[in-house]
């Protein structure tokens, strides 16, 4: 039995996978609507895909990607396969997915102060988990057909980026849409002159703490979503932007950068740089959320984080 969503063909879905004596929670609805669902068999996130955001290969490429993440032995949800031995089923304008739920609790909630035992070694074991994740990404053969976004030079600044152009939100005051545009341009001008030279290849995309499960000693990560190719560097500063107002945030950056360098190596020369575009990315990525509940403080937080760090970053580059 599942609880009455009318939106959603919850029912529908779980028959898909033989499910249909399975409870069905609903738990998150932003881009996509997610269920726990528990029966005998396990426990998994039912997900039914927010129509439109993603194409059907960018679907399936993604859980294909999670299946060999898994094989490779890092800690992700593992899809499941449908009865008819599918990763992915069409149900109406939607498509749907089974994944394996993972246990834990996130790493912490943002805005709220981490409550970690040891948020050090927390931090550094994520550094790790980071690194693992992008030596198994680059070691695994993709199919002829993988399609994900890029998070490169145009991705981030270009006149269409992937999550809106931040400098057209139409709450910026003018003092800081013009220091938005500036750092746009000196941005797109320092990327381009070192883009060559930077770790590039398959990246998580959205590491926040609400995507990072802890569980004992054990890290996993969730929601490869917003996943596809980008600068590595990008999935540092995305994990440590939310952490910025953490009395040792200095410990936290140089706990990650460390961990990670164990397995892989890492030049942070540039992650200025790339805490500054994350920012700019929320900025873009509230405007068509504005009617949500929550939106209006947390676009007042995005666009203050974003000035913070890009008048930084050209203070230090002027």
């Amino acid at each position: 039995m599942t609880e009455d969503f009318d939106v959603d063909p919850v029912d529908k879905a779980l028959a898909l996978w033989g499910l249909q004596n399975a409870s069905a929670r609903f738990v998150a609805g932003r881009e996509n609507r997610v269920y726990r669902v528990e029966d005998a068999s396990g426990t998994y996130a039912l997900r039914l895909r927010r129509p439109g955001y993603r194409g059907a290969d960018e679907l399936a490429s993604e859980l294909h990607w999670l299946f060999a993440m898994a094989d490779a032995g890092l800690n992700v949800p593992e899809p499941q396969k449908s009865l008819t031995g599918a990763l992915m089923e069409p149900l109406g304008e939607r498509h749907v997915d089974l994944l394996e739920w993972l246990s834990g609790k996130p790493l912490g909630q943002s805005r709220d102060p981490l409550e970690l035992d040891d948020s050090v070694a927390t931090f550094r074991d994520l550094g790790r988990m980071m690194a693992k994740l992008h030596n198994a990404c680059d070691a695994w053969q993709r199919p002829s057909w993988f399609k994900r976004c890029h998070w490169n030079l145009d991705g981030f600044l270009g006149e269409a980026p992937l999550w809106g152009r931040f400098w057209e939100n139409s709450t910026l005051d003018v003092e800081t849409r013009t220091l938005l545009v500036e750092f746009r341009e000196k941005a797109t001008a320092d990327l381009a002159a070192v883009q060559e030279g930077l770790d590039y290849g398959l990246v998580h995309g959205d590491l926040v703490r609400e995507n990072v499960m802890v569980d004992g000693d054990q890290l996993s990560m969730i929601d490869f979503d917003d996943g596809g190719f980008g600068f590595r560097l990008f999935d540092v500063a995305t994990a440590l932007i939310k952490n910025l107002g953490e009395p040792n945030f200095p410990d936290l950056q140089a706990a990650l950068i460390g961990g990670y360098r164990e397995y892989r190596p890492l030049d942070d020369r540039h992650l200025p740089l790339f805490m500054g575009l994350r920012a700019v990315t929320y900025v873009g990525w509230i405007v068509p959320r504005m009617e949500e509940e929550g939106s209006p403080a947390r676009n007042i937080r995005f666009i203050n984080t974003a000035r913070d760090l890009c008048g930084a970053y050209l203070n230090k580059t002027a």
